[in-house]
């Protein structure tokens, strides 16, 4: 199945040269900018089909978003977390183990 977004031009954000961070709060801190700065990447091609996606929370690998507008209620609402901002996200963040809507 196709969901109608072509997910092939998002390049992860992943470099490299990431600072390592001593405590857990930081290391969060670090990990939900680095979640919000993907979904910013994400964003405009649900925006150009009417839809919205927002960072809600990340709590034990998993990132927890909300689909607006048309994304909402759109029956293949589930194919583009799993199939497009999931993979996305875990290929750019090695802490992100799943994406949930909330």
């Amino acid at each position: 199945m196709n969901d109608g977004i072509d997910w092939s031009g998002i390049k992860s954000r992943r470099t490299g040269n990431e600072q390592p961070v001593t405590s857990n709060e930081q290391k969060g801190e670090t990990v939900q900018e680095k979640i919000k700065e993907t979904i910013d990447k994400i964003r405009p091609m649900l925006q150009a089909d009417g839809g919205d996606v927002e960072f809600v929370d990340f709590e034990d690998g998993i990132v927890k978003v909300r689909l607006k507008g048309a994304c909402a209620g759109c029956p293949m609402s589930q194919m583009t977390i799993k199939n497009g901002i999931e993979q996305l996200l875990k290929k750019a963040i090695p802490e992100v183990k799943s994406v949930e809507q909330v």
